[in-house]
């Protein structure tokens, strides 16, 4: 299956404690952090969530 790479490129400084949550749940911590997860639904929802906060690449 398809994967993505998530990288962090602003801080949770300021953002709703739902995206904060979701930011961890990712396994994301600091600004320019990755993490290269399945390309699925669930992944998906979580990053249309924090989209203002990430960048999404194709792997």
């Amino acid at each position: 299956m398809a994967q993505i790479k998530i990288t962090l490129v602003r801080g949770v400084a300021g953002t709703l404690p739902k995206q904060r949550k979701t930011i961890k749940a990712l396994g994301l911590g600091k600004i320019s952090s990755s993490v290269i997860r399945e390309d699925n639904p669930v992944f998906r929802g979580m990053v249309r969530t924090v989209s203002h906060l990430v960048k999404v690449e194709e792997v």
